[in-house]
């Protein structure tokens, strides 16, 4: 009975993804984004706010700060970006 039960809802979760009633793909390369069985309860009952949660998470990861226009050539055009994070602002 239980390998039944499983068995359907395996089936009603494959169904469902191919339909586009819920999206299985992996949106975050990161791992431990969502909370793991909270996350998948979100995705499937709250997709907004598992949309979200990913969104909050690509949004915190901050990239290298980009040079200022004052900084000169730091090597960009040499294939050579050199960003020293300890050199204090002006």
């Amino acid at each position: 009975m239980v390998l039944v039960v499983a068995i359907v809802v395996i089936a009603l979760l494959v169904v469902a993804n191919a339909l586009g009633w819920i999206d299985l793909s992996n949106k975050g390369s990161s791992s431990g984004s969502g909370g793991g069985i909270a996350g998948i309860g979100d995705e499937v009952f709250h997709p907004t706010r598992h949309e979200t949660q990913l969104e909050l998470d690509r949004q915190t990861i901050l990239p290298a700060p980009a040079p200022l226009a004052g900084d000169g050539d730091k090597g960009v055009y040499g294939g050579r970006i050199n960003i020293d994070l300890d050199e204090k602002r002006r």
